[in-house]
């Protein structure tokens, strides 16, 4: 079995697909064909962050919460999501998808490693920046993906005004981050 490893990362076209970064143009032709066929397959563009309610949402329903009175569950689809269970849910199935095939890569490209957490300001940082990207994903009405990826597609102005506020998002977020917690 270690010589069929050895075999495989000697093979080029292994270390063409697999260990070696792919370009700029390569990733943004699969980001299109991949957003096109799922607009096809599934009827709509493509969002990650909705799903994201969905799993609070049925982690409080476990701790018996009720979301009746909530407006944000008050369509048909969204009860039938929320009553349907992870299974059933395409985005979960997707945002699943996107975790362990981000993983497979890391694997893959021989790059996954435990780094010592160097400070608690760096956990502070990590934690505080994650809630509120998730914050301002749920206020825009979607993140990366579902606000700007798929708006731009669909030729909306929602995302090329998403991109120009990423823009600036990011810049003054990098500077806190290295003021801060550097």
């Amino acid at each position: 079995m270690k010589q069929f490893f050895i075999k495989l990362g000697e093979n080029p076209i292994y270390k063409k697909l697999l260990k070696e970064p792919l370009t700029y143009v390569a990733g943004a032709v699969l980001l299109a064909v991949f957003q096109i066929a799922h607009i096809i397959l599934l009827g709509g563009g493509w969002g990650v962050t909705g799903t994201f309610v969905n799993w609070g949402a049925w982690v409080m329903k476990a701790f018996g919460a009720n979301f009746e009175g909530w407006s944000y569950f008050a369509s048909e689809a969204s009860q039938k999501t929320l009553n349907g269970g992870f299974l059933v849910d395409g985005g979960s199935i997707r945002n699943l998808g996107i975790i362990i095939g981000a993983l497979l890569a890391v694997l893959f490209a021989s790059q996954f490693k435990f780094k010592k957490i160097k400070s608690f300001r760096q956990v502070v940082a990590a934690v505080l920046g994650g809630l509120l990207m998730g914050y301002g994903a749920r206020m825009a009405g979607g993140c990366n993906i579902g606000a700007l990826f798929t708006g731009i597609s669909a030729f909306s102005l929602s995302g090329w005004i998403f991109a120009a506020f990423l823009l600036v998002g990011a810049f003054f977020g990098s500077k806190l981050l290295a003021k801060y917690f550097m």
